[in-house]
């Protein structure tokens, strides 16, 4: 009798959580399903003079707040692409093939103007209110905010006479292997820092890169990402890296202390455009005027600690003072492939 009752209870357990389980599988297939319909249904009952497509590289706690806050204003509703400054380029052209790309937001401008055919010339409305130091003169990219490079080192287990203050520094056998740096085909503010260091210590790329690529010991990191956790953690002494990135996670209470070099660094904005064939010009053009605006260029500096482009905008003392050079931005551009193809021998790749 209760061996009966218990394989009838056993069979009906059984019964009830399959049930359940199809009915959990069922609800998460359709929340998938919902999302999607929610996505198409929001986008086509937005006229199409109300919508822009826009692809990025920025991290999504960067171009977020900044996407929501134009839509909430403007009432414009923003198709967001985002990944890779590589990636996203890539992608923009063949999205502006087929004519469905707006702007491309985020980059070093050297990446800019690499791709400058990308691109066609619009001139925002604060164009007078913004440093003129780094600009295209041609309007075929504008300036979102400044990054400059800065050294970082692990505060617990480099002692103060030891930080490296200078970019030869850097070169010191007791750093080889232990300088975290990222694949320069993975990010473009390692190839910025390459070539900020060929111009301060005045060294050509078929020298400088394989010399330096030596110094790092075969330890390169897939993304720049990955350089202050692992600083922070010990796994490498010290590190470069952008001002906004160190500042970020040192207020997040990483292990890391930051060193602006004693001679110079670079301040290299990041970047955006207006994309060719864009479909939708007008509210590009309404796009990059917003990421330039004294609003804008006050709330990235105080919440994204990233330095304002705009002249208007008292800059926070919080940023520690240092010296900057003036990075050309054309021989940058021009001698991309060149340090690529060293690269890529170095690490026993194809061109």
């Amino acid at each position: 009798m209760y061996e009966r009752v218990i394989r009838h209870f056993n069979k009906s357990a059984i019964a009830i959580v399959t049930a359940v389980a199809t009915l959990l599988l069922s609800a998460c297939a359709q929340s998938d399903r919902d999302r999607n319909v929610d996505y198409i249904s929001q986008k086509y009952a937005v006229p199409e003079d109300n919508q822009l497509i826009l692809y990025t590289s920025h991290k999504e706690e960067v171009y977020l707040p900044i996407i929501r806050e134009f839509e909430s204003r403007t009432g414009i509703w923003v198709d967001v692409h985002a990944g890779g400054t590589t990636e996203m380029m890539r992608q923009a052209r063949e999205a502006s093939e087929k004519g469905e790309c707006d702007v491309m937001f985020g980059g070093g401008i050297e990446s800019f103007e690499a791709q400058k055919d990308l691109f066609m010339p619009y001139k925002t409305q604060s164009s007078e209110q913004l440093d003129r130091t780094y600009a295209a003169f041609d309007n075929s990219w504008t300036v979102f905010t400044e990054l400059p490079i800065v050294f970082i080192y692990n505060k617990k287990l480099v002692r103060p006479s030891e930080i490296p203050r200078k970019w030869n520094d850097l070169f010191d056998e007791k750093w080889k292997g232990q300088i975290a740096f990222a694949d320069i085909r993975n990010s473009g503010t390692s190839y910025t820092i390459l070539f900020t260091m060929e111009q301060i210590i005045g060294e050509e790329s078929e020298t400088l890169v394989p010399r330096f690529y030596e110094q790092l010991g075969d330890n390169i990191l897939d993304s720049s990402g990955e350089v202050i956790p692992y600083v922070s953690d010990g796994t490498y002494l010290i590190g470069i890296t952008l001002e906004e990135t160190a500042k970020k996670y040192i207020a997040m209470g990483y292990d890391i202390a930051l060193i602006y070099p004693e001679d110079g660094t670079s301040a290299i904005p990041d970047g955006c455009a207006m994309v060719k064939n864009a479909p939708h010009s007008y509210n590009a053009g309404r796009f990059m005027d917003f990421v330039v605006g004294y609003d804008t260029q006050r709330y990235a500096m105080e919440n994204f600690y990233r330095r304002p482009v705009r002249k208007d905008v008292e800059l926070s003392k919080a940023f520690g003072d240092t010296s900057f050079i003036r990075l050309d931005i054309k021989e940058s551009a021009a001698k991309e492939e060149e340090v690529f193809k060293i690269w890529n021998e170095l690490e026993g790749g194809e061109d």
